[in-house]
């Protein structure tokens, strides 16, 4: 019976072989789908108990043929077809990047990321990463932030239930962690030519959890916060690369998969910028589907300029800039790490709620991305941007009203008006205390005052078109309509009190 997959889900192959030695170091397992005159190669991987897989995400409707390549020859030679069908009504494919500011699925359906960090929500057991899941089913998410490998820093102490290799932490090592973590050399109880199937397993589970919600898994690669002293920052060359083809192999064919490469890249010190460089560019090789591709930064940004990275992935504080920026990479800014609305003792994760959503109003009304997180303290320390659970802060709601309204504005979404453009000088003219963005010209301006208590704004519209103005409350979440069918040059009254924003669209 021929198999039927869906357009954009995946299918896989699985395949038995008996073999000795190690199957993750000698055998060379490839696939080659093909639909009409166009192959896809993927490379297979091995998944314990003697079975090997390859997984194809197909992109077109019809018939596939496929035939499998290997240096065993149990494995080598097997053909077969399965049959691609049309797409669900929530499947609209991978996220692409459309414009120097915008992204869509590849169905071409808008996408705006409204995202937040959740960094081991996966590796907490399945009680809480239920729990996780059931929180996501009502917040505005569309984009998680998360980690292959397990993390050990403030708030987050405990061992994962699965290690990403063969091996156990002894109880010697575990003993004195503290005094090893910073060891040039990994540890040495870590069999790093043998992949834990169970482990991978376990974090494609939770990237369908998320995928089945239409949430992106943004999956960070590495990052430095090992300081449990697992080694995995500090893998061997080989290994790293070994790694990056193990794990595109598996979740390349999850259309919800954007590489996040690092979190906070120029914190792991003994990497160089050509090592990033290579990650990169064997990735973006090894993956036949193109999945997005950025690297998030500390202090000092990885050049988004780069041919293979796609978007800008951000930490700053300061979102006025998200402009300048959008200027000077020519692609969409995600300012996935901005602060985190919280009480913890430290800067970034001691924001007012009134705060976060602020910066998430200045990123989008410039035409950027702005990421959420959230850092309340509580004696079991289940932190959301840690180890996820539930949510307490008062910026999920805002950021959901935000949603909504960016949601609303027509494809491709907003654009930076500045004052110096056209647009800017005609209509936002005078002394002017805001940062706005627009759709199409003047058809759709998008005006936050942020801080600025603002009595009135002057706009001088366009005397040929007809425009209606709202008046919105982004705290409070109220829409208010203030003018109808009106053009020429207009008094907009507004509240006097922060965190104002105007709406002007062509009717």
């Amino acid at each position: 019976m021929i198999a039927q997959i869906k357009k954009w889900d995946y299918f896989e192959l699985p395949l038995n072989a008996t073999v000795e030695g190690n199957p993750f170091l000698d055998v060379d397992l490839a696939v080659d789908f093909r639909f009409k005159n166009r192959t896809i190669r993927v490379d297979g991987f091995y998944d314990g108990d003697n079975i090997f897989k390859a997984r194809l995400m197909p992109d077109a409707i019809g018939m596939w043929h496929y035939e499998t390549r290997s240096n065993i020859d149990e494995l080598n030679g097997i053909t077969g077809e399965l049959e691609c069908t049309a797409p669900s009504a929530t499947n609209h494919g991978p996220v692409r990047v459309v414009d120097a500011c915008h992204f869509a699925y590849e169905d071409g359906t808008p996408y705006h990321p409204v995202g937040t960090t959740c960094y081991v929500w996966n590796h907490q057991g399945d009680a809480l990463e239920e729990q996780t899941l059931k929180t996501l089913e009502s917040a505005p998410f569309n984009k998680m932030r998360m980690c292959v490998f397990p993390k050990r820093y403030v708030f987050n102490k405990n061992e994962p239930p699965f290690y990403p290799f063969e091996g156990e932490v002894t109880k010697e090592w575990e003993e004195s962690l503290l005094d090893n973590y910073r060891a040039v050399a990994p540890p040495d109880f870590w069999d790093f030519s043998r992949f834990n199937p169970e482990y991978f397993q376990h974090l494609e589970e939770r990237i369908l959890n998320l995928r089945d919600m239409n949430i992106e898994a943004d999956i960070i690669i590495f990052h430095p916060y090992d300081f449990g002293g697992w080694g995995f920052d500090r893998m061997p060359a080989d290994v790293n690369d070994r790694y990056l083809k193990y794990l595109v192999a598996r979740i390349a064919s999850f259309r919800n998969v954007w590489w996040s490469f690092a979190n906070e890249y120029d914190l792991m010190l003994d990497r160089t910028i050509a090592d990033w460089d290579h990650y990169f560019k064997l990735v973006q090789e090894l993956d036949p589907y193109d999945h997005l591709r950025s690297n998030h930064n500390c202090r000092e940004f990885y050049d988004h300029g780069k041919p293979w990275v796609t978007h800008c992935s951000i930490q700053h504080g300061d979102i006025t800039k998200v402009p300048m920026w959008l200027e000077q990479y020519k692609k969409p800014v995600v300012i996935d790490e901005c602060g985190y609305e919280g009480d913890i003792s430290r800067a970034w994760g001691s924001l007012t709620a009134e705060e976060l959503v602020a910066r998430h109003w200045l990123g989008f009304a410039a035409g950027g991305y702005v990421g959420h997180g959230e850092t309340y303290n509580n004696d079991e320390e289940i932190l959301w941007w840690s180890k996820g659970g539930e949510l307490h802060g008062e910026s999920p709601a805002r950021l959901q009203f935000l949603r909504d309204i960016i949601e609303d504005v027509p494809a491709p979404g907003l654009f930076p008006v500045h004052r110096q453009s056209e647009v800017g000088r005609r209509i936002i003219d005078g002394h002017y205390n805001g940062i706005t963005a627009g759709h199409n010209g003047d058809d759709y301006l998008l005006v936050y005052f942020w801080m600025h208590q603002q009595h009135h704004k002057e706009f001088n519209l366009p005397q040929d078109k007809s425009y209606k103005i709202d008046i919105i409350d982004t705290w409070n979440m109220t829409i208010t309509p203030f003018a109808d069918n009106v053009s020429g040059r207009i008094k907009v009254e507004i509240p006097r009190q922060k965190y104002m924003a105007v709406r002007i669209q062509r009717v």
